[in-house]
């Protein structure tokens, strides 16, 4: 317990410039204490304690606005920033070293049975609103970035942006269709289609015209 918790706070202090003494963070951060909590629950949950498990949790976000269920598997050193919001659901399974900020959702879409929730890699950083929902993995080293809606699979390494989300960069370089996620500059469908139509009465009137052309020479 007491290794856990110099890794854990050691960790925060890496990752939180804010973060100025172990007393501080182990006394004011309610991740850490989101965390703690949820080791106990979790171990109820796995020796079929489960309403105590669930009153531990409930009490958890009563007391951090955090809510993990007790069912979620955790690794080590996991950070959650502010945390305010941030939602795991119960098959949701997150690995070492992990970086979550406020209002990140691990959740699912409803349609599935069984494994739910997304698997999330070692070493992965998830911005502050972003949503992944559903049972697939995140990478390890990927990053999601703020408002984010992820709904399939990212590869290691990847960055994750949009809604829904698409990858845009692997092991820092850009993927060929990172341009699809351009939000902006997206081709008007209608001014597209008359451009073609516009095109096609070119042809068909050249056309015309040759025709025409022909039939003088005729005369």
């Amino acid at each position: 317990m007491f290794r856990e918790l110099k890794e854990l706070t050691a960790a925060y202090k890496a990752r939180d410039p804010a973060a100025r003494s172990t007393l501080e963070i182990l006394l004011f951060y309610p991740g850490v204490r989101a965390v703690r909590r949820h080791r106990r629950a979790h171990w109820c949950w796995e020796h079929n304690l489960k309403f105590l498990a669930r009153f531990i949790s409930h009490r958890t976000r009563k007391k951090t606005g955090i809510e993990i269920h007790p069912g979620a598997q955790i690794g080590r050193r996991l950070v959650i920033d502010h945390g305010m919001g941030i939602v795991i659901g119960e098959t949701a399974q997150i690995g070492d070293d992990v970086l979550l900020y406020q209002g990140v959702t691990l959740g699912g879409t409803g349609k599935d049975k069984g494994k739910r929730h997304p698997t999330i890699g070692d070493n992965v950083l998830i911005g502050s609103g972003a949503k992944v929902l559903g049972p697939f993995t995140v990478g390890a080293g990927s990053r999601v970035a703020a408002g984010a809606v992820v709904l399939e699979e990212v590869p290691p390494d990847a960055t994750a942006v949009g809604v829904p989300a698409k990858v845009v960069r692997i092991a820092g370089r850009k993927v060929d269709y990172a341009s699809e996620v351009d939000q902006i500059h997206v081709p008007d469908p209608v001014e597209t289609e008359i451009g073609e139509l516009r095109r096609e009465l070119e042809i068909l009137k050249g056309y015309l015209d040759r025709q025409a052309d022909h039939g003088e020479e005729e005369k």
